[in-house]
């Protein structure tokens, strides 16, 4: 995107990516359909240890309705909604057909694409910028765009660079750490319900603000992954690595099994008929509510007219506020994102420019901010990218301006 736009502009370009072909968390996001935008915007779910208004003015520089038509009209990628998920993904189901739409459109706006090329260092000198590759003659700049360089996923590319580069030039970079990560227990206490799923509620009534999602919750050997733990798991792993003022405590998740309330679960004890058993199986997978029922120490045939108050409240804990016995992640090797970064009051909110070093522009990844699952990260990438590319050009159109690459 940051590409696309800087040759657009008029720029000579050049994108340097590491892997032989690009693209690749966009190859492996949503289960191989991408989806690439929200339905709606969410700029409150977004987190950042950098000050929300500078997060918040990032997204509405290219606002959602945009970006759509961006891929729709611009590079004739027909997007359907998923309503049932509030996700937008190609009407073709493919995520490639996005990947190679994007690589497309920039070869078409005459931007040089160099596959398989490592950046070992970029350097700023009294001209611009110099670059220099594994293997490769160094190359000269007037301003560099860094919009790679996270940690999620490495087998994609990501090793960090971008992170490291930031850090090595003077930026604030705030504490780093696996986000949209499945969660897991050592042992796992709940290996024999792995590929139970349901829709279930997570919160973390600790965490300031107060956090609250709602969405598929899938247990797995390991432990528990689906949108609802990714989306909570950044308070598990700040909490692991002690980062925030609200560690460890923020980190303590609580899970609601169904949307039904303390109130309905405890008149269906009380006053319904059958077994314990056959109570919580009415709404929640038979495989859950019989461990619910061991957890609890209640026999799962006993009587509803032979349950004891105790008993009752011990059931009622565990349907409405069940403590998640969480002890580590699966990581970066299948985080979705990267949390912390350069710092966002590090850049020029209009332009993505470094404060601290001119000619060189952050987006993406590497800035201090993600979203939730769902497409909202990829809004983040394109916004940014957007801003980084454009911004770059008119660096380059300035009167520092030299004959040279963006």
């Amino acid at each position: 995107m940051a590409a696309w736009h800087a040759a657009r502009a008029g720029a000579s370009v050049v994108l340097l990516e590491r892997t032989v072909d690009g693209g690749r968390k966009i190859l492996i996001s949503g289960g191989g359909r991408c989806n690439v935008l929200p339905a709606e915007e969410r700029a409150g779910a977004f987190v950042t240890d950098s000050p929300p208004r500078l997060l918040h003015r990032l997204l509405r520089g290219w606002p959602l309705a945009e970006q759509r038509s961006f891929f729709e009209s611009e590079l004739r990628l027909p997007l359907t909604l998923e309503a049932e998920s509030a996700k937008l993904f190609p009407t073709s189901g493919k995520a490639r057909d996005v990947r190679d739409a994007l690589v497309g459109a920039v070869r078409a706006s005459g931007a040089r694409l160099w596959f398989g090329a490592r950046v070992t260092d970029v350097r700023p000198d009294p001209g611009g910028w110099t670059l220099h590759l594994d293997g490769a003659p160094p190359l000269e700049a007037g301003a560099v765009v860094v919009a790679t360089g996270g940690l999620s996923v490495p087998a994609t590319g990501s090793d960090g660079f971008g992170l490291d580069l930031a850090a090595r030039l003077g930026h604030v970079v705030h504490p780093t750490y696996p986000a949209l990560t499945p969660l897991t227990a050592e042992p796992s206490p709940h290996v024999h319900l792995a590929g139970v799923s349901l829709v279930a509620e997570v919160r973390a009534p600790s965490a300031r603000p107060r956090f609250q999602t709602r969405g598929g919750f899938l247990f797995t050997h390991r432990g528990w992954s689906g949108p609802a733990v990714l989306d909570a798991s950044h308070l598990a792993t700040r909490a692991r690595l002690g980062i925030g003022a609200e560690a460890p405590a923020a980190g303590r998740l609580l899970v609601r099994w169904s949307p039904r309330s303390r109130d309905d679960w405890e008149a269906d004890l009380r006053t319904g008929s059958g077994s314990v058993a056959r109570v919580l199986a009415a709404h929640l997978p038979e495989r859950l509510a019989q461990q619910l029922c061991a957890e609890s120490a209640v026999p799962a045939e006993r009587a509803l007219a032979q349950l004891r108050r105790n008993e009752r409240m011990a059931l009622l804990e565990l349907l409405c506020d069940y403590p998640l016995p969480w002890t580590g992640d699966e990581g970066y090797k299948k985080a979705e994102v990267t949390g912390g970064g350069v710092a966002l009051s590090e850049v020029d909110p209009h332009t993505l420019q470094s404060h601290r070093t001119p000619g060189l522009f952050f987006c993406g990844e590497v800035l201090d901010a993600f979203g939730p699952i769902g497409g909202h990260n990829f809004q983040w990438a394109w916004s940014t990218g957007r801003a980084a590319g454009r911004g770059a050009v008119a660096y380059c159109m300035g009167p520092q301006a030299r004959p040279g690459d963006v």
